[in-house]
């Protein structure tokens, strides 16, 4: 009779030890790590035994014990160094970008397929960002197809198709329309980024690919699915080099820090921020507006004041003469900005400062940014309310709802739920309790 025996995970145990966890408070680190990757788990300490014994956890929990040991420690934790066996990939090691994007866009825009992005949805604080100098110009990694030629028109397409995808995402919402931009992902773009083209066109079509990548990561950030949006990013990077296109790389490094910044991993939005203006060759005054309001927000969140104060003086003043050229650049306007000066002055202790920012920021934006407007006035409501203006916070709460319906946004929901749970302990008062009844009808 044979007898296994099993053999103890020493790495595991020494990284435990290092963390200072128990055993059991590790487990419920992951049982946490695994909502947030959509997983409902229930492990305890007699689990977290087990895999010091030599047991491995499932195939899609690996990964979840690396990511709260990479948090814990401060340091990427792979499943090779955590004992674990190997990386399970969630492609940021591929060298063919283009067929990454037809998996990765595939398994998003197929209702039945999602289940298979469970694995990368985790935020992970140990995510490789390709340098520049790692990825510039390396059009020799994507295949082409001689039988199939692309030209300027087809980028023009390309880039119409994104813009007015991303105009009604700031109307409905990422979770309404990442389907359709993932499905013209997998459908149009790759095969077109596959399609034989002279060399301009061919980096022209790199671009506005990275554009269209960058873009559904965004939605995917505004759903919630966080792995996910940092893995559409990592393509977008991946192709702003393939195309030599320094602005969509830093664009994309700089919306990989709202990310972090939202999720509060502090450190990593200030290492994306400082890196995505450390990385832009030439910044006009609205890019440079748009890059250092980042770094004030990081900045701000990271508790380092005379950084943040410092970077939004640079932003104001860099607005004020984008302001007086009259160009543009993408959506960042005073609007904007206003909404900076508000995250920071919050993190920075000034609640006042922070509420007329951002009822600043709401009188300047236009319109078409209903998200925006939901998002940001469920913000203001929460921060009144902080202040014990209960009443004006449900009048804000009050015109949040009046659009809210309309968007289907994670970030919206949140806000949502926010407010659901800080009216209930004012139901005796008639605004609280009026907000509270309309809000049922809107959302059971």
């Amino acid at each position: 009779m044979t007898v296994t025996t099993r053999v103890p995970n020493t790495l595991l145990a020494a990284l435990l030890a290092e963390s200072g966890w128990t055993n059991g408070q590790f487990a419920i680190a992951v049982n946490r790590a695994g909502t947030e990757a959509g997983l409902w788990l229930s492990y305890d300490d007699s689990a977290a035994c087990h895999w010091l014994s030599g047991t491995l956890p499932r195939e899609r929990v690996r990964p979840l014990l690396c990511e709260v040991l990479t948090r814990r420690l401060r340091r990427p934790v792979t499943l090779a160094a955590a004992g674990l066996g190997p990386r399970i990939t969630s492609g940021e090691e591929d060298t063919d970008t283009v067929a990454r994007l037809i998996d990765l866009g595939s398994a998003d825009m197929d209702p039945t397929r999602r289940a298979a992005l469970g694995a990368i949805g985790l935020y992970s604080a140990a995510l490789a960002i390709p340098g520049w100098a790692d990825i510039c110009g390396r059009l020799e990694l994507l295949r082409t197809s001689p039988n199939v030629h692309v030209g300027s028109a087809e980028v023009g397409a390309v880039r119409a198709v994104t813009g007015h995808l991303s105009a009604l995402d700031d109307q409905f919402g990422g979770r309404a329309i990442r389907p359709l931009a993932a499905s013209f992902l997998v459908n149009t773009i790759a095969p077109y980024l596959n399609a034989d083209a002279a060399p301009a066109v061919r980096a022209q079509m790199l671009s506005a690919a990275a554009d269209h990548c960058y873009l559904t990561g965004y939605m995917a950030m505004d759903e919630r699915a966080a792995g996910l949006a940092q893995n559409y990013y990592l393509l977008a990077l991946r192709l702003a080099g393939h195309a030599d296109d320094h602005l969509t790389y830093c664009t994309t490094l700089r919306g990989m820090s709202v990310q972090a910044v939202d999720l509060r991993h502090t450190s990593d939005a200030l290492r994306l921020a400082d890196a995505a203006a450390s990385a832009v060759p030439q910044a006009g005054p609205r890019m440079l507006a748009f890059l250092t309001g980042q770094q004030a927000h990081a900045a701000a969140q990271a508790g380092d004041r005379n950084q943040a104060l410092a970077r939004l003086r640079e932003a104001e003043t860099a607005m004020d003469r984008a302001e007086s050229q009259g160009k543009t650049f993408g959506s960042y306007d005073p609007s904007s900005l206003q909404y900076h000066i508000a995250q920071v002055r919050y993190e920075l202790g000034d609640r006042q400062a922070s509420i007329d920012a951002l009822q600043q920021a709401d009188r300047l934006r236009g319109p078409a940014y209903r998200r925006t407007h939901v998002r940001h006035l469920g913000t203001l409501a929460e921060r009144k309310l902080e202040l014990g203006h209960l009443e004006e916070a449900c009048t804000d709460w009050n015109t949040m709802l009046n659009d809210y319906p309309a968007v289907q946004s994670g970030r919206c929901d949140d806000r949502f739920t926010t407010m659901m749970s800080l009216i209930r302990p004012y139901l005796r008062n008639s605004h609280a309790r009026d907000l509270y009844q309309r809000a049922r009808t809107v959302r059971p």
